[in-house]
């Protein structure tokens, strides 16, 4: 005899008009009533109820944008701030030296639009060497800790996709020469994608629903029940570098970044680039209403966008690039709020089983799917700051596959050979245009480290690969 589903479970699924989900019971095994059962579990269906007739809260973007102002923010020439670009090199030195440090690397993302199969954190991305995206932040990791005699826990997120495939990859690469306890790989939560014209629950399978990653936003809630900010706490470390794995012209952990969040007794840093033109798709770092937030690129009303300064350059114009800082104790405070952070809805096309348990795969988005963005977190942030880098030094983002107009394999890896053509230029180096040239940064962190190992003079005609 079939057993019955659980009376909890029957009973929230009646309160929510979701008991379709449950209309292949009499057919699943075991395991498979288990996971779904897990899956019912898992979710919290008052919130969702809300989230599909939109009663949550959503912010009135074109009101914001219009009261928005620049962010307050160190530019590139150091100016903005109230200390020095050598006040803070001291404090992100000490900071790191002293173990405060570790970072948070957000890689649950799939190869797909890459046109590549596995986690895309082992897409190969180095120009010369073939280095995987893992093995550029790895490698960055154990040249920082050798600089400044320190260990630094990295804290890795999958999700569900990727999570086996990840934790194989790094234990079979010896985790990149890192210590296995100094990496954490943990995986992000989930949320059911629903009918967009119902608001029905989706069924990926008899036996499951069509869940899918609940967005860097979940990042913060991971890292509490994974038991991350407790082995931080352990290890002395306060404070986090946030990074995304597909960029990886990306400086971790990067010193200066460090220093002025620590001057400017932020909880909360994020780092941006000048954005090139008023409607570039990236998201607009802005002071409104008394806190710095991010307005994506499709909030931002044409008008605001179009908006400039009394210098004629974009009024609006820090472009977020995904690369914050936290303090720990903020984000320990934000995970046990779950209005922290708002969700935001994206149309998807989700394949799914119908009632008479066929595959249907739709040719058009037919689902709505929730996720939290982690940059939200900024208006909840005391002394929110912001630092502006250069984008040639720091954003090559690794998104589409080549032959698309934006975010290549190829232009990444062109971007990581300029910027390195310029640090030789920078030590005195004769090099030209068309040699490519990686520098693994065990070899050298930046131009001072080149310059204890390179004479000036010296003439490059051929690609080189300067490794460790």
């Amino acid at each position: 005899m079939t057993p019955a589903p659980p009376k909890q479970i029957v009973q929230s699924l009646s309160a929510a008009n979701q008991t379709h989900v449950l209309r292949f019971w009499g057919e699943l095994d075991d395991a498979g009533r288990r996971q779904l059962v897990e899956q019912l579990e898992s979710i919290d269906f008052e919130l969702l109820g809300k989230l599909i007739i939109g009663a949550d809260d959503k912010p009135d973007f074109a009101a914001m944008a219009a009261r928005a102002l620049p962010p307050p923010a160190v530019r590139i020439d150091g100016t903005g701030a109230a200390w020095s670009p050598a006040d803070a090199r001291r404090a992100g030195e000490q900071a790191l030296a002293s173990g405060r440090v570790g970072t948070v690397i957000v890689a649950g993302g799939q190869g797909t639009r890459l046109g590549f199969d596995s986690p895309k954190g082992m897409y190969p991305i180095g120009p010369l060497s073939g280095r995987t995206l893992f093995e550029f932040f790895a490698d960055a990791l154990l040249a920082i800790g050798a600089k400044y005699s320190v260990r630094i826990p990295l804290y890795l997120m999958t999700s569900p996709l990727t999570h086996d495939e990840t934790v194989a990859y790094w234990q079979q690469n010896d985790y990149l020469g890192l210590e296995a306890e100094d990496v954490i790989i943990f995986c992000q939560g989930t949320m059911p994608a629903i009918d967009a014209v119902t608001g029905k629950l989706l069924l990926a399978s008899k036996d499951s629903l069509s869940l899918s990653p609940d967005g860097h936003g979940g990042t913060v809630r991971a890292l509490q029940v994974s038991g991350c900010f407790d082995h931080a706490q352990k290890r002395g470390v306060d404070l986090l570098s946030y990074i995304q794995v597909d960029n990886p012209l990306v400086s971790l952990c990067d010193v200066d970044f460090i220093g002025h969040h620590l001057m400017s007794g932020s909880e909360m840093t994020t780092q941006v680039v000048r954005k090139r033109y008023a409607e570039e798709k990236v998201g607009n770092v802005v002071m409104s209403d008394g806190a710095l937030r991010i307005i994506e690129y499709s909030d931002l009303p044409e008008e605001a966008a179009q908006q400039r300064d009394d210098k004629g350059g974009l009024k609006l114009w820090a472009g977020n690039i995904a690369v914050h800082m936290f303090d720990i104790p903020f984000l320990r405070r934000v995970s046990s709020s779950v209005d922290a952070l708002p969700f935001h809805r994206a149309r998807k096309v989700t394949p799914y089983v119908d009632d008479q348990g066929e595959w249907i795969k739709p040719d058009s988005p037919n689902s709505i799917k929730f996720e939290r963005f982690i940059f939200d977190l900024l208006p909840s942030a005391e002394n929110a700051f912001v630092v502006e880098a250069d984008a040639s030094e720091a954003f090559a983002p690794v998104k589409n596959a080549d032959g698309a107009a934006h975010d290549t394999p190829s232009q990444a890896r062109a971007a990581i050979g300029c910027l390195h053509r310029k640090w030789l230029r920078d030590v005195g180096v004769e090099i030209a245009d068309d040699v490519m040239v990686e520098i693994n940064p065990r070899f050298a962190l930046g131009t001072e480290q080149l310059a204890e190992k390179i004479k000036p003079g010296q003439t490059i005609t051929s690609d080189h690969y300067f490794a460790p």
